[in-house]
């Protein structure tokens, strides 16, 4: 009866670790998947560097911009320019406009990709508004830029020398701790006349 006993405390604990092993990978697999995209550029998640290369090659590449907003958020969030031309390797500066038309503060957070996306380990910002949330203030209207470059890697990946086009795309979403705006969002979108 005791083998019994020892056999039974045994799985009980190897059953407590599994649990507890799966949880905290549970827990893990966010943070260890954002950092696996970031690296690898995998599924259009850009890079991040301090300062632009210092090679240019004489290839041209346009830069298309694309703004969009969550449901929830009720900003007006466009480029400034839809697209520019530029050469790989050369530092490019974007505007996107945010305007709050609401008569209160929201605090938002921009979430980002390129496409296509087998190029997002070659698109590398050095300064962007998406690295910090933004606060507009009521009826305020600002230009935020991003400064970015296409590595010039890039032109010695084989899958990647077709390309010609890169679409940098942002979403705003109203900011997690921001809660009284959407609850107040959500109401605004719900009372709408229809008369």
């Amino acid at each position: 009866m005791e083998g019994q006993n020892k056999k039974s405390a045994r799985l009980a604990f190897v059953l407590a670790s599994v649990v507890v092993g799966m949880v905290g990978l549970a827990y893990a697999s966010v943070p260890l998947y954002d950092l696996f995209c970031r690296v690898t550029g995998y599924g259009g998640t850009t890079q991040q560097a301090d300062i632009a290369p210092d090679v240019i090659l004489d290839r041209d590449i346009t830069i298309e911009f694309d703004a969009n907003t969550s449901r929830e958020m009720p900003w007006d969030f466009k480029p400034v320019k839809h697209k520019i031309t530029m050469k790989v390797g050369e530092t490019g500066l974007a505007f996107y406009e945010a305007y709050n038309p609401t008569n209160r503060a929201i605090k938002g957070t921009a979430t980002f990709n390129v496409t296509p996306q087998k190029v997002g380990q070659y698109f590398t910002k050095i300064d962007c508004f998406c690295f910090t949330e933004q606060v507009l203030q009521p009826g305020e209207r600002v230009d935020m830029p991003v400064t970015f470059f296409v590595d010039p890697e890039i032109d010695d990946d084989p899958n990647a020398k077709e390309v010609t086009v890169i679409t940098l795309s942002y979403t705003f979403f109203i900011s997690e701790d921001d809660e009284e705006t959407k609850v107040s969002a959500k109401s605004e979108k719900k009372s709408v006349d229809v008369n």
